[in-house]
């Protein structure tokens, strides 16, 4: 059976397009503090998940996600498990316009995390931008919605961050920025592609609507070191 780059993309990212974010060596990646507490093997050896282990720092979580089952590093703890989706935009997607829509800067980065907080649309840091171009809308001088890039490995972008301040909730801005964004790196000849909770319907709904499928569901983890007796 053939295994694809984005059953493990977290590990896709960082031993290709993103290994200057990343920490690790040939066993075990993770990304450098402050940006995204995401981490990966490359298998699911007792070696490859020892050298995870030794990346987990005291009094952090790091997130595992791949499409077979995780196996707990030696020493961790899981402190959530789920399934998400993983779609991806193979066809050309409509235009939703461009107008409002600004390329966001590291001036806008407390801004970003701040609407990232009050939203949660996943994993975010001041220095989240730093991963790829962060698109947003502002009404009166203040960010309202917002939508980026995150993981990158060789012939796909992932869409993230997609979010919109609860003022400007039924407007249609997730949808528009998502589109806008997805476009810019399906022109950049990059796949688009995504991840949502298996649960969120309304998300997938509305993904599947902009010309997005279904392409596996992965398992996650949110990993810690175990208390010590």
């Amino acid at each position: 059976m053939s295994v694809h780059s984005l059953d493990r993309p977290i590990w896709g990212a960082l031993t290709s397009r993103q290994s200057a974010f990343s920490e690790g060596g040939a066993l075990a990646r993770r990304y450098q503090r402050g940006i995204i507490p995401f981490a990966a093997t490359g298998s699911d050896d007792p070696d490859s998940l020892r050298a995870l282990s030794a990346l987990l720092l005291d009094d952090e979580s790091l997130m595992v996600a791949q499409a077979s089952q995780i196996t707990l590093p030696p020493a961790t703890v899981a402190t959530l498990t789920a399934r998400v989706v993983q779609m991806i935009a193979e066809k050309p997607l409509p235009d939703a316009g461009g107008d409002e829509i600004e390329r966001l800067s590291k001036t806008d980065a407390q801004e970003m995390l701040d609407l990232a907080t009050l939203t949660k649309p996943g994993p975010f840091s001041l220095r989240a931008g730093e991963l790829g171009e962060f698109w947003g809308v502002k009404r009166d001088g203040r960010l309202v919605a917002m939508a980026g890039e995150r993981m990158k490995q060789d012939g796909f972008s992932e869409l993230s961050g997609v979010c919109s301040h609860p003022d400007v909730r039924g407007q249609g801005l997730g949808r528009r920025l998502s589109v806008f964004v997805a476009r810019r790196i399906a022109a950049r000849g990059d796949v688009p592609f995504l991840h949502a909770w298996e649960t969120n319907h309304a998300a997938i709904g509305l993904y599947e609507s902009i010309g997005f499928r279904l392409r596996t569901t992965l398992n996650l983890a949110v990993i810690k070191r175990s208390s010590r007796t």
